[in-house]
């Protein structure tokens, strides 16, 4: 008999959880809708051709839930003169990035970012969380959007695939997480779900996570971008996250652009703030540089 009514509350008890992750995938993906009204995919000044040579291929990355997930990789054309440049020995591997796209999808424009990205002597991976999709149009990047935060289990599998394929087939020796937007906030994703093996992640302007017990288990030093008007993303919350942060002896830096809106430093769109992307793509070379370089 005990089991009986077990199975059922247990029923319920999932089917309540459900609902509360499809309820936050809505409220986000709403937020997004609104901050994004009447945006377009357009490159912004922020993609530019790489500094040294990159070559780049679509790669396959891992297997999720029994299907395979493709991406980008790009990576220096001659890496053993980025090593000798940094005392490196020829033949080791390159630092890894995790490269996550906007709200659009893995588009021509983040295939770009990465491969600039690449030049700066990085191997720059960028994963697809829509399994193939990208879009123009922002009702439907919104549909993408609630569908992905709708199943994180399948996003974070992406992510940790992304991981292993770095450090394993590519031999990576540090690996870090970034991403805009959507992205931002994946790039989160991916530091609590790998809190003492990523080695540094950049949010610009992504969804945060404020609860204390969460943020506690990472281990490496984040570094986060975010509008002053941005309203999708509440300066409220993204000072509650660096205050959680500090209080618990994070390595965290988190630079707020007092004009800037959502999206500023977007690869996509039409709310490019030239002033405030270009000082914060300084600010993230700089923290790649020193953290997986250094």
């Amino acid at each position: 008999m005990r089991r009986n009514i077990l199975i059922p509350l247990l029923s319920l008890l999932m089917a309540a959880c459900a609902g509360e992750t499809d309820r936050a995938a809505d409220d986000y993906a709403g937020r997004m809708a609104r901050e994004h009204a009447g945006d377009t995919p357009d490159p912004t000044g922020i993609v530019r051709p790489p500094d040294i040579p990159v070559v780049t291929r679509e790669v396959e990355y891992g297997v999720v839930e029994g299907r395979p997930v493709t991406g980008y990789l790009a990576e220096p054309a001659n890496p053993d003169s980025v090593l000798r440049a940094r005392g490196a020995a020829a033949g080791a591997g390159l630092p890894g990035l995790i490269v996550i796209h906007e709200w659009w999808g893995l588009n021509d424009n983040i295939r770009q970012m990465t491969a600039q990205l690449a030049g700066q002597g990085y191997r720059a991976l960028a994963v697809d969380l829509y399994g193939g999709r990208v879009t123009a149009d922002p009702a439907e990047a919104r549909e993408l959007v609630q569908a992905a935060m709708a199943q994180p289990e399948t996003a974070t599998a992406n992510l940790k695939a992304a991981y292993a394929y770095l450090t394993g087939t590519e031999r990576a020796p540090r690996v870090a997480a970034i991403g805009w937007c959507f992205g931002g906030g994946m790039a989160l994703n991916a530091a609590l779900a790998l809190p003492a093996e990523l080695d540094a992640v950049v949010i610009y302007y992504g969804r945060l996570v404020t609860d204390r017990d969460r943020l506690a288990a990472l281990q490496m030093p984040v570094i986060g971008f975010f509008g002053g008007q941005d309203q999708g993303i509440p300066v409220e919350t993204v000072r509650t996250f660096e205050e959680t942060m500090n209080a618990l002896g994070k390595n965290v830096t988190v630079h707020v652009y007092e004009a800037a809106d959502h999206a500023f430093a977007n690869p996509s769109g039409t709310r490019y703030d030239a002033a405030a992307a270009e000082d914060a793509w300084a600010r993230t070379l700089a923290f790649l540089e020193r953290h997986l370089w250094g």
